[in-house]
Formats: C-alpha cells, sequence, structure tokens
C-alpha cells in the first residue's frame, strides 16, 4: 500500500514501538492520528515528525482503563474524519505495569483485559463506518506469542491472580477477536490481522517487567509495517503473525465455541454490537 494521503489511527503511539511505526509511516506520506495519556510526549513525537517534513500528526489524548474514554475517543475521530485507511490497536499494559498486584480498570474489569483487549474491541467497532469508507483498508491488533486459554469461569482472574497470566489472556483475546472480526467484515474490504512484533522489545513495557531487552523497537516496527502496508498481505485477513511469518497462536483462539462465549462477553461488557 502506497501510504501518501492514507489516514492511519494508531493507539499507543507516543512511546515505544507505535511511535516508531507512527514515525515512519508519517516519512512515508500518511496522514497520521496518533494516541496516548501523556501530552507533553505526544508534542515531541508531532515536532519529530515536523521536523523530519512529515505533516503534523493530530493528537488525541485518552486513557484506555475508562470505556467511557475509549467511546469519546471514537468519537473524536469519527467527527473529525470521514475515512479511515488503517487502525493500529497498540496500546497496551505489560505483565508489571505499576506492580505484580491485581489491578482493576475504571469500569471494574481486570486491568490488562480492560486496555489490551476490550478498549480495542471497542474502538474497531465504532471506527468501521469509517474503514468501511476508505476500504481497502486494514486493521492491525498488536498482540503477542504470550497467550493463556481464558478460563470463562473467572475471566477477570479474581483467584490466583498473575500478572503474566493477565497480560497473557488478554493477548489471546485479541487474536480470537481478530479471527471472528475477519469472517465478520469478509467481502467488506476490510482486513483484519493480529501478530507478535518481536520478543521483548527495548520499550518502557519490557523494562517495566525488569526484563532485559533483546529485541529492538525497529524489529518489532518492521513487522508492524508489514501488516500496514505490505502488498503480500494485501486481501488476506484473520491471520496471526509472528515478527514478519504467518504463525498458529494458542489453540484456543481456533475453538469457535471459545470465540462465541468471548464475542457474547465482550458485547456485555462494552454495549451492543453497531447496526
Amino acid at each position: 500500500m502506497d501510504m501518501k494521503g492514507k489516514t492511519v489511527f494508531i493507539t499507543g503511539s507516543t512511546d515505544g514501538v507505535g511511535r516508531y511505526v507512527a514515525r515512519e509511516l508519517a516519512r512515508r506520506g500518511a496522514k497520521l492520528l496518533i494516541h496516548g495519556r501523556d501530552a507533553a510526549r505526544a508534542a515531541t513525537l508531532v515536532e519529530e515528525i515536523r521536523r523530519d517534513g512529515g505533516e503534523a500528526p493530530v493528537f488525541y489524548p485518552a486513557d484506555l482503563a475508562s470505556l467511557g474514554a475509549a467511546r469519546r475517543l471514537a468519537d473524536a475521530v469519527t467527527a473529525d474524519h470521514r475515512r479511515l485507511d488503517v487502525f493500529v490497536s497498540n496500546a497496551g499494559i505489560g505483565s508489571q505495569n505499576d506492580g505484580p498486584q491485581r489491578q482493576v480498570s475504571a469500569d471494574g474489569h481486570e486491568l490488562r483485559f480492560a486496555i489490551n483487549y476490550l478498549a480495542g474491541f471497542l474502538l474497531a467497532y465504532r471506527l468501521l463506518p469509517l474503514l468501511a469508507a476508505a476500504a481497502p483498508s486494514r486493521i492491525v491488533n498488536v498482540a503477542s506469542l504470550g497467550q493463556h486459554p481464558i478460563d470463562f469461569d473467572d475471566v477477570m482472574i479474581t483467584k490466583n491472580y498473575s500478572g503474566t497470566r493477565a497480560y497473557a489472556q488478554s493477548k489471546l483475546a485479541q487474536v480470537m477477536f481478530t479471527i471472528d472480526l475477519a469472517a465478520e467484515l469478509r467481502d467488506k474490504g476490510v482486513t483484519v490481522n493480529s501478530l507478535h512484533p518481536a520478543t521483548y522489545m527495548n520499550t518502557t513495557m519490557v523494562r517495566a517487567g525488569g526484563i532485559t531487552p533483546i529485541s529492538t523497537v525497529e524489529q518489532g516496527g518492521a513487522a508492524i509495517l508489514h501488516l500496514v502496508a505490505g502488498g503480500d498481505v494485501a486481501g488476506k485477513s484473520g491471520l496471526f503473525f509472528n515478527g514478519m511469518n504467518e504463525a498458529r497462536a494458542n489453540p484456543q483462539a481456533y475453538d469457535a465455541a471459545a470465540r462465541r462465549r468471548l464475542r457474547a462477553l465482550s458485547l456485555e461488557l462494552t454495549g451492543p454490537a453497531p447496526s
């Protein structure tokens, strides 16, 4: 895909791999919509892109620990734009951010499930009219190889909590949603794919977990950019990638009954499905 003039919305794009992807797409001529919680970090990104000769991106602040904030974010983007060529759902929280203890979102949901999965689920549905208007368009869900099956009797992990398990469960939920949404949008001109960009990139999230990075944001960013603009993935949908290569996710991702249960729960928690 020639990115010149294309409108791209990236959540979690003021830091880490999202920031790298934003700068690279701006260099390619894309019209960027960036998101984060820190206005100062956003301002430095805008200035960097301007300095590099790119069009200044539009910044949309929101804390995705609140579903209300996610709704308002989608509404703000919809109010300002008529089309969206690419939506990259990249915002996330790691297994150890703010400590290993169980935390809850503004809505009372387990925090990693809320930010990593529910917010992206809600945003994707609310942005679908803009994506459909720009077809052929793409949704890219930034997930992980770290995946844990969902226990539907305790999705919010109120017993035997582990931040690592919570993170991995939220990432598998993203992959399951990717497969379902791709089927729903078949023949609509909107493709949906997910990926593990790279292992333990040098990001704030990884360092917060006390982990020594082993990959660069450039490596992970290249994998995301492949799904955003790669010609070889045009028309491909519902797939999971490990870096540049198609891969298999956790077996639960391919369990249609489990995906139906997850969809029903997600709609219950976020509101009715769009018409």
